[in-house]
């Protein structure tokens, strides 16, 4: 067996570990916030950032049904301009909390994905949408860090290997995307 089919058997079994009933956790937040036309605003860091941007553009168009409403997300680490600015300015773990501040109505939703649960600028935005009327979920891995525990709904993979958390987060990630259009078109009907 080779090192990738190797890191692929160890991902596959993971995948069947994930807790089905944090995953309907996560599906009914994020369906509650269409139901509702909340925001749902996504953040992380490196990896993690990538899959927030992906799962803000998988939800803005994958989701798309005729005659439907559609399902507003963005992720707050898309402007460079802004994070940088606020990384400068103010401090690092202040990127996702100031725009936050500008954009956020109560009843809108954070989702957060960070694979250590750690992340302080990913914890600020939390607390911060706490405070203010939303709703937060939470994507971690390890033992889940302190996202795990502030989060309204939080969702830890079963692994402490950080390409597979990534992984399991991405896998995740399009598994919403993807329930989230069918019941969206099966609304429509």
């Amino acid at each position: 067996m080779s090192r990738i089919d190797a890191y692929l058997a160890s991902l596959s079994a993971r995948l069947t570990q994930i807790p089905a009933a944090g995953v309907a956790a996560v599906e009914a937040a994020v369906w509650d916030a269409y139901q509702r036309d909340a925001m749902i605003f996504t953040c992380g860091n490196g990896g993690s950032a990538a899959s927030a941007t992906h799962l803000a553009c998988d939800l803005q168009k994958w989701t798309i049904a005729p005659g439907r409403r559609r399902m507003r997300a963005m992720s707050l680490g898309d402007n460079p301009a802004l994070l940088s600015a606020w990384g400068n300015d103010a401090a690092y773990a202040d990127v996702f909390v100031e725009p936050l501040q500008n954009l956020f109505r109560p009843g809108d939703l954070v989702l957060a994905i960070s694979g250590s649960g750690n992340s302080p600028n990913v914890l600020r935005a939390i607390a911060w949408a706490n405070d203010h009327g939303g709703t937060t979920v939470g994507l971690s891995g390890f033992d889940g860090g302190a996202l795990a525990r502030l989060a309204q709904v939080a969702l830890v993979v079963p692994s402490a290997f950080m390409p597979e958390v990534e992984d399991l987060h991405l896998a995740l990630c399009h598994g919403l995307a993807v329930t989230l259009a069918e019941r969206i078109r099966a609304s429509a009907a």
